[in-house]
């Protein structure tokens, strides 16, 4: 039913398996046990760019924690409306919650199918798996090392039941039945206990610490910058949280203690090679984590140098007065406006720009040149605008009678 997940994780062990068997030699233990480390290396390289971007994207939202607790605060009898909010402020700024489970379910698929692909190499007996997972059909000692595994053929599941690591094959756990042991018996015989006891507990040792120091490192980032990093360890990414101060500890606590002891409790358990995926991951993790959040800071810090270089720039020099000037339009004269509202046939700026004309000849004239000017010369601008009305009233058209009220028309 989950090929689909199968394949492509036997295929991917399968390439780093020969990789490192030309080097080492197919039935090497450590070949085998650096292409399950690898194959977490891969998954994880793959997955990079999408923690990078999480990482980014928190660190942004860090800064709408205002709004995100005033909207915590304005719908906090109504959780319908305040999820509505919060999708909508999520939109807004191009943040997507769900980028920061994404480091931790790609991998989960990933653990399942190297778990049953590595509970295939030992098919011996007849055991039901967890929810059908790592299912073994009851086959025979002899059937199952001549019985290919996904991408391994015959020659590979045989090398696979050779390969020790200290005297212990990596396929198997503390726990497992002595029926399935029987699966090695003609390739490297039976394994001792105390050989899969001797590797296989140091590694849950260092499994459950670095489990824990991971989320250590996570949480007291978390309380410094408000970013959230995934303190389980698995490398996924994080996000202001709408969860409350006391749900946040609880879940750090879970983090600290709960889980790394789950791994050491669960332990004897799991394939040895499950333990190797597990501490390659959580080194991957530490390492990843470092250099991303170091990288990013020094941006951080790059911007604030420019943020204030730029500032500096801008800011006046020492002992000069900051510019205040505004940009004036050119002035509208009263004359101009009267002539306009009196109903004259002449623009606004034709007036302007005859008075200027005049002003410029030294004598201003009558539209017929008869009739100079009372003083022999035109007034300027600055008179004409403080004439006021009485400058307006000299464009008008003078009455025909006017000043000669006695003298009679002549035929």
């Amino acid at each position: 039913m989950l090929n689909f997940i199968y394949y492509p994780v036997s295929w991917i062990l399968w390439f780093w398996h020969k990789a490192f068997g030309l080097a080492l030699g197919n039935d090497n233990g450590l070949a085998w046990a650096l292409s399950v480390v690898f194959l977490v290396f891969t998954l994880r390289l793959v997955l990079y760019w999408p923690f990078v971007k999480q990482v980014r994207t928190t660190r942004q939202m860090q800064q709408l924690q205002p709004k995100i607790k005033e909207l915590q605060k304005k719908y906090k009898n109504d959780r319908q409306k305040m999820a509505v909010e919060m999708q909508k402020l999520q939109k807004e700024h191009g943040f997507n919650p769900l980028m920061g489970c994404l480091p931790v379910l790609a991998q989960v698929p990933v653990f399942i199918g190297l778990y049953h692909v590595l509970r295939s190499f030992n098919r011996v007996g007849s055991t039901s798996g967890f929810a059908g997972i790592g299912h073994s059909g009851g086959m025979s000692a002899y059937a199952n090392a001549h019985t290919a595994n996904y991408a391994f053929g015959v020659a590979d599941v045989q090398s696979f039941l050779r390969a020790r690591i200290f005297g212990a094959p990596i396929s198997a756990a503390i726990t497992t039945p002595k029926s399935q042991m029987e699966a090695f018996a003609d390739y490297g015989g039976i394994p001792e206990l105390s050989h899969m006891i001797a590797v296989a507990v140091p590694l849950m040792l260092i499994a459950g610490l670095a489990t824990h120091f991971n989320a250590r490192a996570s949480v007291a980032r978390q309380r410094a910058t408000g970013v959230s990093v995934d303190p389980t360890g698995m490398g996924g990414g994080g996000s202001p949280s709408p969860m409350g101060p006391n749900q946040a500890e609880l879940m750090n606590k879970l983090a600290l203690y709960v889980f790394p002891l789950g791994v050491i409790v669960g332990g004897p358990f799991l394939p040895i090679a499950i333990l190797l995926y597990w501490v390659s991951n959580n080194i991957w993790t530490f390492a990843q984590q470092h250099i991303v959040f170091k990288q990013i800071e020094k941006e951080d810090e790059h911007k604030k140098q420019e943020a204030l270089e730029r500032r500096a720039q801008n800011a006046p020099k020492p002992g000069a007065k900051p510019d205040t000037r505004r940009k004036r339009g050119p002035a509208v004269t009263d004359a101009s406006v009267d002539a306009t509202a009196d109903g004259s046939d002449t623009p606004v700026d034709a007036a302007v720009t005859d008075d200027s004309t005049a002003s410029k000849n030294g004598t201003g004239q009558s539209k017929n040149g008869t009739a100079p000017s009372k003083n022999g010369t035109a007034k300027s601008g600055k008179s004409t605008a403080s004439s006021g009305k009485s400058t307006g009233q000299g464009n008008r058209k003078r009455s025909g009678n006017r000043g000669r009220p006695n003298q009679k028309r002549r035929r």
